[in-house]
């Protein structure tokens, strides 16, 4: 055999890619996410009521899981090599136009939707088939996947046609049976390069961020005044501090706790559990939080509403949630200034609900409740936090 096939043939094996670095294919794979992360937080905030956000939070995490396929594909085969880059402009091609039919996903454009979803999760079978045709356990594992994926993007095709009060329940059992297609056929088989898959999560968090960013700049349409920049710096604030929570101490952890883990079915199973699951709620947070933000900075000096206010105190206490799942799955302790935290965001509903206060004073609330959150864990874990950032050695767990 030639050296140039003895060096192509891994590339598309089931060996783990050769870096860990992220590609900028992969980056690149990622942006079209953003749109569809948009159009997710745009069908929530345009059809403000309860079952606006659970349409919202359905597609989202329909396409979320699409995304997940990948960031398990990408970690690995090389996806800037050989045919698997035509393949992943083809899978994102496909999810472009999947994000472009979220406003309509349960209206006109439901059977388009369905379709470019199956294409997007085709193609990931497909390759990760490839992937595994010198590896007869990862076979094994992509075999059962695409059963899931299958009968999911059936499901899909088949709400396109049902009646409109049946729609929402067949979505969700699609995105229940998808989800728990790993769960449900096993980890033992998959593989994964750690930090690479820690760092396509952490830059997913960022992305949703700046849906956050985005939704300030998108609420100021009615014009600029002294309550809008209020509402921006505190937007700002709130984004920030949902960084903070996530960078600063807890994504360092998780990283260390999955390269830490034993290679097989004990790291794949967490990184399913805490990364393929648990980051959903995560950016279902902030893109609930953004609905709230496009809310407040459209009408400053006005009440949220029931709806628009749950979805900014309540997607705030969901990512907050999501970190103390996070925090439990990784090294099963309990964070409770968090969990505290969270209670204290949805006790603020009561509020909402009796005094109608205005928007921004809601939103600040919020950045008030966050900061102290930071300030608190900043003074109290100082020596801990000083010691996970600057003195453990990579992989080290702290004690």
């Amino acid at each position: 055999m030639s050296t140039t096939a003895q060096n192509r043939s891994p590339r598309l094996s089931a060996v783990l890619r050769e870096g860990e670095q992220v590609t900028s294919l992969e980056l690149f794979f990622d942006l079209v996410f953003v749109l569809a992360l948009t159009q997710c937080t745009a069908l929530m905030a345009a059809h403000a009521s309860w079952e606006g956000v659970l349409k919202g939070l359905l597609v989202l995490g329909v396409l979320w899981w699409s995304w997940v396929g990948y960031a398990w594909l990408t970690s690995v085969v090389n996806p800037e090599e050989g045919a698997v880059r035509l393949v992943m402009f083809m899978a994102m091609a496909a999810l472009l136009v999947a994000a472009l039919c979220v406003p309509g996903a349960f209206a006109g454009q439901a059977l388009l939707f369905a379709c470019a979803y199956a294409v997007v999760r085709a193609a990931h079978i497909a390759l990760f088939v490839l992937a595994s045709r010198d590896d007869t356990a990862l076979r094994q594992s992509v075999l059962g996947l695409a059963i899931s994926t299958a009968i999911a993007a059936g499901l899909l095709v088949a709400a396109a046609f049902a009646p409109s009060a049946w729609r929402l329940a067949i979505w969700g059992l699609a995105l229940l049976l998808d989800m728990g297609g790993p769960f449900l056929f096993g980890a033992e088989g998959w593989k994964l390069m750690p930090a690479h898959f820690a760092d396509r999560h952490g830059a997913i968090i960022i992305i949703a961020l700046g849906e956050s960013i985005v939704a300030i700049g998108a609420g100021t349409s009615a014009g600029i005044d002294a309550g809008v920049v209020a509402a921006a710096v505190l937007g700002m604030v709130v984004a920030a501090a949902f960084w903070w929570l996530y960078f600063d101490i807890v994504a360092i952890v998780a990283e260390r706790r999955l390269i830490k883990a034993s290679a097989g079915r004990e790291r794949n199973e967490i990184a399913r559990d805490s990364y393929s699951y648990l980051h959903l709620p995560m950016v279902a947070g902030i893109a609930l939080v953004a609905v709230g933000l496009k809310k407040t900075l459209a009408h400053v000096g006005d009440p949220l509403g029931l709806v628009a206010a749950a979805a900014m105190l309540g997607g705030a206490a969901l990512y907050l949630l999501a970190h103390v799942a996070f925090r439990w799955r990784n090294i099963h302790k309990l964070n409770r200034q968090r969990l505290l935290c969270a209670a204290v965001l949805l006790a603020m509903l009561l509020v909402e609900v009796e005094l109608k206060p205005p928007s921004l004073a809601t939103l600040a609330l919020l950045a008030a409740l966050l900061a102290a959150l930071i300030a608190y864990e900043a003074l109290h874990f100082a020596e801990l936090r000083d010691r996970i950032r600057h003195q453990l050695v990579r992989g080290e767990l702290p004690s």
